[in-house]
């Protein structure tokens, strides 16, 4: 029986300590963020049914909230060792908060200047913006059977989102803004967790969600929203939708450590190759739990889009298992049939023999 002080082991989450359960692969974690932002997107749309809970930001609060607690809970349990920072990396953490605000209002707002087909099929095109950001910023390169990869999925997220495409000059701009500045958090996020800081998903929430929401919470006095909040606990608020509110919470906070924890195991580009096929699956779900009716096309296009993320999955994973094969010797390590084998130096000078004597 362990000692009653005893503490969890941390997460290891960059390749220290013991080798990783099998569990404990990309795909494992992109399966959770699969499984976790359909629940959310379900969860979402019952809690703005049932209760007429019509808040986006105030929902959006209460996720940046329940994550930072979350964090903060995993933390004290010993999960993760929160990381030492000095100012610069303060700040850091401070426009990174403002960004992911960002990225959210601005989504919010091009939502009331185009339709929602236009919308989704700008934010599609979020893996494109993501592998420039990659080259001019990071120096990446891509191998041509990547980029080939990407045309089945873009193809197929704009036939399953086919429809009204109206938009004025302002929601254009917007739109196109919010897909980049999405682009731009899912790539600073990958570097956060893998660069110089080295964060772990969960001190990246911790440090991140407490900033998001008090910006979260500025937004929503800023557009009235707060207002209304008030107006409606003080006739409609009841344990059934503070209960429901909370679990929302809880759903939220495992989906951003998980969404955190698949982008470092994966890559920037990964992630927003996942979301767009989240975004078919969600219109998969609307046919099968709400009844949404859908055209030929867009049921082409889901198919489409599902095959897509399958070309694009075999590649990555073909060209990471080239990465991680080791190089083959230019000579063969020589041993003898009664002895161990040859040292390095021992058995260049062999072949040094060998070619002079040829």
């Amino acid at each position: 029986m362990p000692p009653a002080n005893s503490r969890p082991h941390p997460l290891q989450l960059n390749g220290a300590g013991p080798r990783p359960a099998k569990v404990d692969t990309s795909y494992t974690w992109l399966a959770a963020y699969f499984m976790l932002n359909l629940s959310l997107t379900i969860y979402n749309k019952a809690i703005l049914s049932t209760f007429k809970f019509g808040f986006p930001w105030t929902l959006t609060g209460i996720h940046t909230l329940c994550s930072g607690v979350g964090a903060y809970i995993m933390g004290r349990m010993g999960y993760f060792t929160p990381a030492t920072l000095g100012e610069h990396e303060n700040m850091v953490m401070l426009m990174f908060s403002f960004l992911y605000t960002m990225n959210i209002a601005i989504s919010n707002v091009s939502l009331h200047e185009v339709s929602v087909a236009f919308h989704q099929v700008v934010r599609a095109m979020t893996p494109v913006f993501t592998i420039a950001i990659s080259i001019l910023f990071l120096g990446k390169r891509y191998t041509t059977l990547t980029y080939l990869s990407l045309l089945p999925l873009l193809l197929g997220v704009y036939m399953a989102t086919v429809g009204d495409y109206s938009y004025t000059a302002m929601g254009f701009f917007l739109t196109v803004l919010g897909t980049v500045l999405a682009a731009v958090k899912t790539v600073v996020t990958n570097r956060i967790q893998m660069g110089r800081l080295q964060l772990h998903p969960l001190d990246l929430l911790l440090r991140m969600s407490p900033l998001a929401f008090v910006q979260t919470v500025i937004f929503s006095w800023m557009k009235g929203e707060l207002d209304e909040v008030v107006s409606f606990c003080k006739t409609e608020m009841s344990a059934s939708l503070i209960i429901a509110l909370l679990v929302n919470g809880i759903i939220a906070f495992f989906l951003n450590f998980v969404s955190f924890t698949a982008n470092k195991k994966t890559s920037a580009l990964t992630m927003t190759v996942a979301a767009n096929v989240k975004q078919v699956l969600s219109i998969v779900v609307a046919v099968t739990v709400f009844n949404t009716k859908i055209g030929f096309l867009n049921g082409l296009g889901i198919i489409m889009t599902l095959f897509g993320g399958a070309c694009y999955s075999y590649v990555d994973f073909r060209e990471k298992a080239q990465r991680m094969r080791p190089p083959t010797p230019a000579f063969p390590q020589v041993s003898s049939n009664n002895g161990p084998i040859l040292t390095e130096k021992e058995s260049e000078e062999l072949q040094n023999i060998r070619i002079s004597t040829q």
